[in-house]
């Protein structure tokens, strides 16, 4: 018995990098796999490249099903008729992952309103496209008297959760996916659903330039390989992983981590003398006792 036996599972972006990874991971541990993959090229430009169709031919080779699907992720009513299709087809849906994806990295000074737009389109408003129909189909289940499982599997990185220069867009729509995951836990749990995400760190066609690509390449298993995070991925579409939601996890290699979310710093924050308001006379010093910066010997 696989892990996923039975389980439907819609992969956006699966026909190349990470996301052909998780394609093929789910269907070895019994799933049925939807590969949605628009064939465009890095940067969104258009392409008459089929990708999915081939990830769909490994699974059909390997003995497990799937089929191909080129919805782009940002069209409302397209991702609508996705999940109908694939309920019509196999009759359920259990996991969606948020894989698709682009980008346009420039500075911000450089950087166009089509650059910005694109980008947070396809990353955010794509992952949230899938993530309404899918609640959507899930709460109906529910409210029927269905069971549910749903699981919600979103793609975040570490520019979106640390920052990284030349990367706007892309930094800040994957830090509201991350946000966005732990809305969709805390509304959906009542349904039996779970939405986590994970920061994969990888080789892909997208880190082809940067300083990961200059990196030395052992002949053995590489950490920076595509397929390191699609375990990860894979248990969380399981009925195993109901325990947990709202996590972001970052994979890196052999180690899959907890990233906590931002927190408070008590021990980092200025007070008012009067413990009333503020005044702006304190907020300077104040604030350069918190962060460390104050000379040492001067009060305030």
């Amino acid at each position: 018995m696989g892990l996923l036996d039975g389980r439907v599972v819609i992969v956006t972006g699966g026909g190349r990098g990470i996301g052909r990874s998780h394609c093929l991971e789910l269907a070895a541990h019994g799933a049925k796999v939807v590969v949605n993959d628009l064939g465009v090229g890095l940067h969104g430009e258009d392409s008459a490249e089929t990708p999915g169709e081939a990830v769909v031919n490994e699974i059909k080779e390997l003995g497990g099903e799937a089929f191909a699907d080129r919805t782009n992720v940002t069209d409302w009513d397209g991702v609508a008729d996705l999940v109908a299709r694939t309920v019509d087809t196999w009759g359920r849906l259990d996991a969606v992952v948020n894989n698709a994806g682009i980008v346009r990295d420039r500075m911000i000074t450089s950087m166009s309103e089509q650059d910005w737009d694109a980008v947070i389109a396809v990353h955010l408003k794509g992952t949230f496209n899938i993530t309404k129909h899918v609640c959507d189909h899930w709460r109906a289940v529910a409210k029927a008297g269905g069971s549910v499982s749903g699981r919600i599997v979103n793609t975040t990185s570490g520019t979106g959760l640390f920052g990284n220069v030349g990367q706007a867009a892309y930094g800040a729509a994957k830090a509201g996916i991350a946000s966005l995951t732990t809305i969709t836990a805390m509304e959906m749990a009542r349904y039996g659903v779970t939405c986590n995400a994970i920061s994969p760190l990888a080789f892909t066609r997208m880190t082809e330039g940067s300083v990961m690509s200059n990196r030395e390449q052992s002949s053995g298993w590489d950490p920076m390989d595509p397929s390191a995070s699609s375990p990860v991925a894979a248990w969380l579409c399981s009925e195993e992983a109901g325990w947990l939601s709202g996590a972001v996890l970052r994979v890196n290699g052999s180690t899959v981590a907890r990233v906590n979310p931002w927190a408070i710093d008590a021990t980092a924050r200025v007070d008012s003398r009067s413990g009333e308001r503020l005044t702006v006379e304190e907020i300077g010093p104040g604030l350069r006792r918190a962060y460390g910066v104050i000379p040492r010997g001067i009060g305030g």
